[in-house]
């Protein structure tokens, strides 16, 4: 008889399945509709939209950032640019006061309180019917608003829109493991989007109508997570987002495995937090699939990666227990036992791994196609597996520490 352990592993072996399979199935029904536009966009109006680009010691990629929004294909009359220094300690202040000359440009400085306190800021003073946000680290492709804005244009449900983002210029081994994550990430967000379910709004070049916060109220702190917590707000009164897959935003992305660990313990406990938050929408049907899909798919996944890397430390350690006992009581003459993790041998259960990893590859693939990659399939695709497989388990462990124990991850 099978034991606890063993049902709960196969339950999640399961669930894991089930959830890439919903994925390629809805893939399946809406491939028509994903379209990727080339050359340049023209709207049959331009609405007037602020983008706010808050900053807290960003001095190396702050002006790149603010030159691509300078350089958007978007009447100069309609764009407003607004520049917050959130008490920087380094040059970012004297580096973004170099594009005070700009019209369109205004520049602020205030104390420190948080990314959240600087985006309220700029609502306070909006007067545009669109606003959203670029993150200090990343550039927006010159069509990248012209095509947010048309979402808009076709349906005046929208209340918000996300972009594609793309791994900017990755050189080592951590960073081309990220821009496979993040093509996979734009397969996801894609069907998420069909299925009514995006979970988050990202910094770099959300763009929403001011109605959003007019009539829910303006950022949240969110657990250091207000583009999560501003979604599932968004998500919880039925407001519509989409997702735009030919906008595309390029972001830098950690450099080193601690960086990259710092930055996912903050986004995972800001997930596991909001959704703690906003617990009384799980499951309930008049939520739609955000509620019944996409934040049990989000706990289910943080749960298994965690059981699943427990799972394979206890039974190498156990594993290498019993080798140890047995060679302290016969020496080397004795016949040693196979090391077989969960069953690995059944022949079902390769094949349920071997169709996981499959889709998982699919999406990274679609996912580069959609973000214009020269090369659809690209070895360093592999990267991503021994990376996330490795380290996805701690910030995740440690994110569940950190909410059981209260104590908030810093920012960097």
């Amino acid at each position: 008889m099978a034991s606890i352990l063993d049902i709960i592993f196969y339950v999640l072996i399961f669930l894991s399945v089930y959830v890439q399979v919903f994925f390629f199935v809805t893939f399946l029904e809406n491939r028509k509709n994903i379209i990727t536009r080339t050359g340049k966009i023209k709207l049959s109006s331009y609405p007037a939209v602020t983008v706010v680009v808050p900053c807290f010691n960003e001095e190396n990629t702050v002006c790149e950032t603010v030159q691509s929004l300078c350089d958007l294909d978007y009447p100069k009359d309609k764009l407003k640019i607004v520049l917050i220094d959130d008490g920087s300690t380094d040059n970012t202040f004297s580096k973004i006061s170099k594009f005070a000359h700009q019209p369109n440009v205004k520049i602020i400085h205030k104390k420190n309180g948080g990314k959240y306190t600087a985006l309220n800021l700029a609502l306070k003073n909006l007067d545009t019917d669109f606003f959203g946000c670029l993150d200090a680290d990343s550039l927006a492709h010159p069509e990248s608003l012209a095509r947010i804005m048309s979402f808009f244009e076709k349906d005046v449900d929208i209340m918000a829109v996300i972009p594609s983002i793309v791994v900017h210029d990755p050189k080592n081994f951590i960073q081309n493991a990220q821009k496979a994550e993040y093509s996979m990430g734009l397969y996801f967000k894609k069907m998420l989007g069909f299925l009514g379910a995006i979970n988050v709004t990202p910094g770099p070049l959300t763009i929403f109508r001011k109605k959003v916060f007019d009539d829910l109220g303006p950022y949240r702190q969110g657990h250091n997570a207000e583009d999560t917590e501003i979604a599932y707000r968004m998500q919880k009164n039925h407001y519509k987002i989409e997702h735009c897959n030919d906008s595309y935003v390029y972001t830098n992305t950690p450099s080193t495995i601690n960086k990259l660990y710092r930055q996912r313990i903050r986004w995972s406990y800001g997930f596991i937090n909001n959704t703690i938050d906003y617990r009384g929408v799980l499951f309930r049907k008049k939520y739609g699939n955000f509620s019944t899909f996409t934040l049990p798919m989000g706990i289910i996944s943080i749960f298994s990666v965690s059981y699943l890397f427990g799972r394979t430390i206890y039974s190498i350690f156990d594993f290498l227990y019993s080798e140890i006992s047995v060679f302290s009581a016969l020496g080397w003459n004795f016949p040693t036992k196979s090391f077989d993790m969960f069953f690995i041998n059944v022949p079902s259960f390769n094949f349920l791994i071997v169709l996981v990893y499959a889709l998982i590859i699919f999406a990274i693939m679609f996912g580069r196609k959609m973000s214009k990659e020269k090369k659809i399939f690209s070895f360093n695709i592999l990267y991503f597996f021994p990376v996330f497989s490795v380290i996805a388990p701690f910030w995740f462990m440690k994110a569940i520490y950190n909410t059981i124990l209260q104590r908030k991850p810093s920012w960097r």
